[in-house]
């Protein structure tokens, strides 16, 4: 039964669930930039570079016909298929940037919380200040 308790305590860790959240929340990021990739940002680096469709751009290594659609031609044999890996690349470029700039801003804050004084302790009460000023009088008279 020690098993069971130690991976219960283990699941329920805070850690595990800030992992599990990061996770999930990745995942959805992940396609958003995706999203982003291939069908906002390809589409006009290919307009710019002269109309060219990234996602079938590849290299016939069986003798295919270089103007086949990059499915049929892997249907036919092996291809280079370097538009996608063009495509992956520039996702994977956007998708560290934006990581790179999350960070940054967490990084910034921790240093803006850490750098804060701490708040100046109040001031005493009239009390304490009247004991203050009896116990520095009782020192004066030794």
């Amino acid at each position: 039964m020690g098993f069971v308790k130690e991976f219960r305590e283990f699941a329920l860790k805070g850690n595990v669930l800030d992992l599990a959240v990061g996770v999930i929340i990745g995942g959805a990021f992940g396609g958003i930039v995706n999203s982003v990739i291939n069908d906002l940002i390809m589409p006009l680096v290919g307009k710019v570079v002269g109309n060219v469709d990234f996602t079938n751009l590849y290299l016939p290594l069986s003798g295919q016909d270089a103007k086949m659609s990059l499915v049929d031609a892997r249907k036919a044999g092996a291809v280079l298929a370097y538009g996608n890996f063009i495509t992956i690349l520039i996702n994977f470029l956007i998708l560290a940037f934006c990581i790179f700039m999350v960070v940054k801003a967490f990084n910034t804050a921790k240093k803006r919380f850490d750098a804060e004084p701490p708040p100046a302790p109040p001031a005493p009460t009239k009390d304490q200040a009247l004991l203050t000023e009896i116990r520095d009088l009782l020192a004066q008279r030794r």
